[in-house]
């Protein structure tokens, strides 16, 4: 059987699943970033600050009460811990034993970002056994070239050792990492057993669709090497013994489960507003964001800036259950000032004073969020007036 959803129901069970509909939804303060993470199943990390870096900004959007220091306090009490999930990210410590596979795989020979050097890799995990935690400022050696993914040699081995689960970073400092042993960072309670395949695929599957509410086996599988086959198996087995449910929205199948659909009865505000970031959890795929939202959206900081159509740095306005427009800003912190390059709104002219009214408050919420007292507008696209921001 086939559930058949419509675009908006499947907007809303996103945005449910999500916990985009409201900022209470969690507990208070450094527990309640926790629950976030572990819920979202994975925050991903980003080096880009023109604005609040991406993983205080996707949970500042779930979270009444978040602070950036949250972070640091879970991952050096060992309940969080960094490592790859599609990209580098957040992770809840209690799911350290479904990125082993990865970790092995990689150990084994497997190249993640270059070949191993095995005489650097033993250099440098000599020194931190040895000496203690360590950043990779604390080697001498240099970068061979200043290109933007150039790395110096030792560079290269903590992060071959990092990606192996020979490393691990139990915290950073100004953003650094810092590198220490496994054996010295990792819980003594934490389960460390390898998961079966099966496991894994499942755990992929579950987690997916408690944070996601519906989606596709690619989707669940999202840039998971080798694995596909398997994730259409289990999805297919889970199926049987009715822990999913096939999930039609127009044209495109999907599968979901009896409790996410249960969120379909809750209603959405759709007065609230989110401005959020290019690697926010509820966009971060973003053929799926075309599929359900109608929306083309990507971030061109690494697109030529003669070809960018929006602006370095272009922030997604979510509207209800609808994306409705974008804004390229920065954080001029020397200044104090949020700089809006660009705000395009792409919605009707009956709707665009609605949106801008939402979005008032909302950019002052953002202000502070980013350290800036003040709010700077250079150009507006879209119906209506030019915006005054106040």
């Amino acid at each position: 059987m086939t559930q058949s959803l419509s675009v908006n129901e499947a907007r809303k069970l996103v945005l449910h699943s999500q916990r985009l509909n409201n900022r209470h939804q969690f507990g208070n303060r450094t527990e309640a970033t926790l629950e976030a993470i572990e819920h979202l199943g994975y925050v991903q990390l980003d080096t880009l600050s023109v604005v609040e870096r991406a993983h205080h900004h996707t949970l500042w959007n779930r979270l009444q009460k978040f602070q950036p220091e949250h972070i640091d306090k879970l991952q050096r009490k060992g309940q969080i811990f960094e490592h790859w999930a599609h990209a580098l990210a957040l992770l809840p410590m209690k799911d350290y034993r479904y990125s082993l596979p990865m970790m092995n795989r990689i150990a084994a020979g497997d190249i993640h970002w270059s070949p191993k050097n095995s005489r650097e890799t033993r250099k440098v995990l000599n020194r931190i056994r040895a000496e203690g935690p360590l950043q990779a400022r604390d080697f001498d050696d240099k970068r061979p070239n200043n290109k933007m993914w150039s790395r110096s040699p030792s560079k290269r081995a903590l992060e071959q050792l990092f990606i192996e689960g020979e490393l691990m970073v139990p915290y950073r400092v100004n953003f650094q990492k810092v590198y220490d042993l496994r054996e010295r960072v990792l819980p003594s309670d934490v389960n460390t057993l390898v998961p079966s395949e099966e496991e894994l695929c499942r755990h992929l599957i579950t987690s997916f669709l408690r944070a996601n509410g519906l989606g596709s086996v690619k989707e669940m599988g999202y840039l998971r090497k080798g694995i596909g086959p398997a994730m259409h198996r289990t999805a297919r087995e889970m199926q049987e013994d009715g822990l999913l449910l096939r999930t039609r929205v127009g044209d495109k199948d999907y599968f979901s489960t009896p409790s996410s659909l249960v969120l379909l009865q809750e209603k959405l505000p759709q007065s609230s507003l989110r401005i959020l970031s290019p690697f926010d959890n509820a966009i971060i795929q973003r053929g799926r964001v075309n599929d359900l939202f109608d929306f083309d959206y990507q971030v061109e900081c690494y697109v030529r800036k003669d070809k960018r159509r929006y602006g370095y740095f272009c922030l997604p306005i979510l509207h209800g259950n609808k994306l409705v427009g974008r804004i390229d800003a920065k954080a001029d912190r020397k200044s104090g000032t949020l700089i809006l390059h660009y705000l395009q709104l792409e919605v009707s002219s009956s709707r665009a004073q609605t949106v801008l009214k939402a979005l008032n408050p909302e950019l002052k919420r953002f202000t502070a969020f980013n350290g800036c007292s003040d709010l700077k507008l250079h150009r507006y696209s879209g119906n209506g007036r030019n915006p005054v921001f106040t």
